[in-house]
């Protein structure tokens, strides 16, 4: 009986607890996050946000009133063209010199041991730090027109110029970023080459396999992800890139950080500077979703799996 009693009160109180309103706890905490989150949201708009938006804004205005759109007449220049076409064409080669090189040099790096590889390794982190101009400086003293290679061949052959006078051309400039660029793509490719399991390439090592089809059946499909990733990030610093092109001094390589400058500071025309960065920012934004989503892919927040190949990157 007392069994009954007690069952009976259970299912007599079950209906009222289950009418009862649920407390609201969540509101609360996400109001305090949302208060949280304020102030950094409001200094990025600030800071950031309000400067592109008056951007924006100016590239729609024309200063002299006119009522001549300023994207028609900006995008009809022969000089835009010119710039978006050199701009395409030395971003996209020098992201794949950048990725050749790269490749070349993380797979020995990774793979072939060899005398002071640790401290190569350490110093591509270093590189990372370093301004493109100190970059382009230092080919300017080895290979510029009154560089250490064109001394030494006055010196030894007694010529009034050196051979070698192709920094201030499209090539130049190709050489620069790619020296600058390769150490971006090595640093990813360097992380997944140690993320690679030793027993596969024991494998196909006692199989018979040659490095090359080590390299290309076994290696390359792992790194793939990583190596399309840092050819991604490449491709949007080289779209923006400007100090690069001033301190080579190629004059007839005009760019599109470049015709922005030229027009803003040169030309006094900021309404046709705004139109050129707007579109700058449009394919910088492209191409960075792009790197966003190839990175997405990567797995670069997994760490090193056990059994992974011990190369002396330490990534």
């Amino acid at each position: 009986m007392p069994r009954t009693d007690t069952a009976a009160a259970a299912a007599t109180t079950a209906p009222a607890r289950a009418a009862a309103p649920a407390r609201p706890r969540a509101r609360p905490r996400r109001t305090g996050a949302a208060l949280r989150a304020l102030p950094p949201v409001a200094a990025l708009g600030l800071v950031f946000l309000y400067p592109l938006a008056l951007v924006v804004w100016q590239s729609f205005t024309p200063e002299d009133g006119g009522h001549s759109a300023p994207y028609a007449e900006v995008l009809a220049e022969a000089s835009f063209r010119t710039a978006l076409a050199n701009t395409v064409l030395i971003a996209v080669g020098a992201t794949a010199g950048a990725l050749l090189l790269g490749l070349a040099l993380s797979l020995v790096i990774a793979f072939v041991p060899f005398p002071g590889g640790r401290a190569l390794s350490r110093f591509i982190d270093l590189f990372l730090a370093f301004p493109s101009f100190l970059i382009t400086l230092a080919l300017l003293f080895l290979y510029g027109t009154v560089g250490m290679a064109n001394g030494l061949w006055t010196d030894l052959t007694g010529a009034a110029h050196g051979p070698l006078d192709f920094l201030h051309t499209p090539w130049g400039v190709l050489l620069a970023e790619v020296t600058y660029f390769t150490p971006f793509v090595m640093r990813p490719l360097l992380a997944a080459f140690s993320q690679l399991e030793t027993g596969q390439l024991e494998a196909a090592a006692s199989l018979g396999a040659r490095p090359w089809r080590i390299v290309r059946t076994v290696i390359l499909p792992e790194a793939l992800p990583s190596l399309a990733a840092g050819g991604a990030l490449v491709l949007v610093l080289c779209l923006n890139e400007f100090g690069i092109v001033l301190f080579t001094g190629a004059k007839d390589v005009v760019t599109l950080p470049v015709l922005v400058y030229t027009k803003a500071m040169l030309d006094g025309d900021y309404t046709g500077a705004c139109v050129v960065a707007v579109v700058n920012i449009v394919l910088s934004v492209a191409l960075y979703a792009l790197y966003r989503t190839v990175m997405s892919r990567t797995g670069g927040g997994a760490g090193p799996r056990p059994g992974g190949v011990p190369h002396r990157a330490g990534a």
